[in-house]
């Protein structure tokens, strides 16, 4: 059985408080893109992994795609060992959310595959343990994120008119890195309502709060956003924790070229 797991963006991340139990409660909206990666995964003797595409750093056995079947295994005992493919795609270490939707999708792939006869809610609380992005991925559309991004509240938004432009320096900042030199701010108007503006509005209200930490340590991210607006981008934000930067732009329109070479360029052109 073959899946599609996309990527997303986030439309405004704002870190409100720390938390307890160590972790931060944000607030953000989750926008889907329709880049993929391709995860296959067949019945087999024994449990494989292999990947080709990205390469990706770290020990296979730590892929959230794996981590996702052995957590089920736990529960299904009888659950069949698989052999499972990942083409990476989507760019790794940008903000896009590539690895938790691996993981979401090979829960929804097993359970498909298998008869797990797992209903939504039981999806989600596995979900909410492989990654605090790994929920989204399940319900995929616009999406208001609370708490630390599990407690999703789906949007009317609808974005399918504007191009998409991604560049990606090649810039891995790890998510632990970013919360720690974040400034927690429970102050300003939520970002449910500031979205309702036109996105040409959105440049001065709809902020990322991880860029006040990420473009003084880094910045050519900060050189990559502005570019982005000389050439034309009605709003343009790091995603995530980074490193990533967009652009979205009016239909038809995303120039892809004349980028530094060092940059990896995507598209998403709506015709």
């Amino acid at each position: 059985m073959v899946s599609f797991p996309n990527c997303k963006i986030n439309l405004g991340l704002k870190i409100l408080r720390r938390r307890e139990d160590g972790f931060h409660d944000i607030e953000t909206i989750f926008y889907p893109l329709p880049l993929c990666d391709i995860l296959e995964a067949v019945r087999s003797p024994g449990l494989q992994f292999t990947a080709t595409g990205r390469p990706i750093p770290g020990d296979p056995d730590a892929n959230l795609a794996i981590r996702a079947w052995h957590m089920l295994r736990r529960d299904f005992h009888d659950l069949p060992f698989v052999d499972i493919h990942l083409h990476k795609q989507v760019p790794i270490g940008g903000g896009l959310g590539g690895g938790s939707a691996d993981g979401a999708f090979m829960l929804q792939l097993l359970n498909r595959k298998f008869g797990l006869g797992l209903d939504g809610d039981h999806l989600a609380g596995y979900a909410k343990r492989l990654g605090s992005d790994c929920p989204y991925f399940l319900v995929n559309r616009p999406c208001l994120g609370q708490g630390r991004g599990e407690l999703l509240e789906p949007l009317p938004l609808d974005l399918s008119g504007y191009s998409f432009l991604l560049v990606h320096p090649g810039i891995h900042i790890s998510t632990r890195e970013a919360f720690s030199n974040c400034r927690p701010d429970d102050s300003g108007p939520s970002l449910r309502s500031l979205i309702t503006q036109p996105v040409g509005r959105w440049r001065n209200t709809v902020v990322n709060d991880f860029e006040a930490s990420a473009f003084p340590e880094y910045p050519v991210l900060r050189d990559i956003k502005q570019t982005l607006y000389e050439r034309g981008a009605l709003y343009a934000s790091m995603t995530g924790s980074g490193s990533c930067i967009y652009g979205i732009f009016e239909k038809g329109k995303a120039p892809d070229q004349g980028w530094n070479a060092g940059y990896e360029v995507i598209s998403i052109l709506k015709k």
